[in-house]
């Protein structure tokens, strides 16, 4: 027995008679207002004290104006990350803030990420046998309560809807569909209100409910690798770490541009404590009543934030052509009056040749701007692939071709035909070669910066040089609990590639099975 769910955008929820008009009416509205850090809790990677709402709102005020008298430049990462991870998003047109602290708007090249993720998976979900389906908004508090660990786990994060027609309700709802009261908050990272993908299955044997976890998280692994670019490291949380509610928590952890952690996707096996809670019951073969064994697993738009983390750079996004929302940007050059047409023309030619491929085309003939304000805007907005074609291009029947993760001279070709056949070959070609080499670039940066320890001591330098650590592990859930309060490093996972030979845990000196890893998450 097997269903399962995919929620859908609250957009459609909350406002379903907005049409694409009115959408982008009031993106254009919502440009005008002061930009992103304003509506978001903002701290630096570094490690610093709670600080109140209104010292969080007086300094984001600040870097908001600040940013502005600037002209919207990007903050390079390494000198203050956080505040690149803003600049990008507000200067590459991914989200606004919304009225509440701590939802945003996302903008339409930032939905269009989520698109893209969104048409893999579901893709994917079909492909394993599950069905799409929609749950409630509300739910009532009493729901909360029947699972006691899972109403522990979240009711600080619980958002309650206690009027209602003007009237206070007998029983005050859960905004479920998907509200968290995060206290601090990051645009798609951690805010008060996320889309996702999530599935709900149902079992008759444990064994199966097991199975189907696993195949979950290797699904979300996949896609990782494969469309991302991201090399996440999948496996089991610690019972600490465990979804509350949930028999085992599996995991995909991604290494940020930071070193930070970022749990990108979750598939958890809730063996029976929801059924028997609720009551969820199946006839077996033999004419009798038993509880399913239950499974949930998502994605949310925290990967967007993923994405943007993992690849971008100092002249703002670079995304991976398998999920860039436009995977070639044209853009004609011309100084003459004269020689508009004939470059706009091939321009044209060039785009139809590569959208009859397949690809997601844009060609920018707005000539309002130069052609150098137009290379840096589609560059800060991450797209692959830049084509240049000018009067001397058109004369010679080729194109100039620029990658965006290769900078200046040395990422520039020039002379491609313009040659259905040759061009088509020659930007596809590219492409992959663009998707694997950002795979690379991402595992290079996440292995270099993991460091293998055999004792607490060794554990405590590598956080505090802001690396991962990894190294034997059975000690006990007080000691996982002192190593967060002492380092502020929580268990990220469990690997499912473990090491051979002996280990010994870094802990307590004793045996150990498996080795841990270790790191300062988001």
């Amino acid at each position: 027995m097997v269903s399962s769910l995919r929620l859908p955008t609250l957009t459609s929820l909350f406002c379903p008679s907005f049409s694409r008009r009115s959408t982008v009416s009031l993106r254009r509205r919502l440009h005008l207002r002061p930009h992103l850090v304003a509506g978001f809790s903002a701290q630096s990677a570094a490690s610093s004290p709670p600080e109140t709402e209104d010292q969080v709102d007086k300094k984001k005020s600040s870097r908001v104006q600040d940013r502005e008298n600037t002209d919207r430049v990007i903050t390079p990462r390494s000198q203050d990350f956080n505040a690149w991870y803003l600049d990008v998003i507000a200067n590459a047109e991914l989200a606004d803030y919304g009225p509440v602290r701590g939802t945003m708007v996302i903008r339409p090249y930032g939905y269009a990420i989520w698109e893209a993720i969104q048409e893999y998976l579901n893709v994917k979900f079909k492909e394993t046998g599950h069905s799409n389906m929609y749950f409630p908004q509300f739910i009532p508090y009493s729901f909360i309560e029947k699972e006691a660990s899972h109403v522990e786990g979240f009711s600080p994060e619980l958002a309650l809807v206690t009027i209602g027609g003007g009237k206070e309700l007998e029983e005050k709802l859960v905004w479920a569909n998907v509200t968290r009261w995060e206290m601090r908050t990051k645009p798609f990272v951690r805010t008060l209100e996320f889309l996702w993908q999530e599935g709900h299955t149902a079992h008759a044997t444990p064994d199966e409910a097991e199975k189907e976890a696993q195949q979950m998280i290797d699904v979300y692994t996949k896609f990782a690798y494969e469309q991302a670019a991201i090399p996440v490291i999948a496996g089991r949380k610690s019972k600490v770490e465990t979804f509350a509610g949930a028999d085992k928590t599996y995991t995909i952890e991604a290494m940020m541009g930071d070193r930070k952690a970022l749990q990108a996707g979750t598939s958890h096996n809730l063996g029976q404590n929801f059924s028997r809670a609720f009551v969820t019951q199946f006839t077996d073969e033999n004419g009798q009543r038993q509880h399913v064994w239950q499974t949930s697993w998502a994605i949310s738009t925290r990967f967007v934030g993923g994405i943007i983390m993992t690849h971008g750079d100092d002249a703002g996004l670079m995304l991976p052509p398998r999920i860039a929302p436009i995977q070639v940007v044209i853009v004609p050059i011309w100084r003459k009056a004269d020689e508009k047409t004939g470059v706009l023309n091939a321009a044209s030619s060039v785009a139809e040749i590569l959208k009859a491929a397949g690809l997601k085309v844009k060609l920018d003939d707005a000539d309002q701007r130069t052609p150098g304000w137009k290379f840096n805007f589609w560059e800060m907005k991450g797209v692959p692939l830049r084509i240049e074609i000018g009067p001397r291009d058109v004369s010679s029947g080729s194109v100039v071709i620029s990658r965006r993760d290769v900078p200046g001279k040395q990422g520039k070709v020039f002379g491609i035909s313009m040659e259905p056949s040759i061009l088509e070959a020659y930007v596809k070609d590219r492409l992959d070669e663009i998707q694997f080499s950002l795979l690379q670039r991402a595992i290079s940066f996440r292995d270099s910066n993991i460091v293998d320890v055999s004792s607490y001591e060794e554990l405590k330098e590598a956080i505090s040089l802001g690396k991962w650590a990894r190294g034997p592990w059975s000690a006990s859930d007080a000691d996982e609990l002192r190593v967060k309060e002492e380092t502020g490093a929580t268990i990220r996972c469990f690997p499912f590639e473990q090491p051979q030979g002996t280990k010994i845990c870094l802990m307590t000196g004793n045996p150990a099975k498996e080795v841990v890893i270790f790191a300062k998450s988001y």
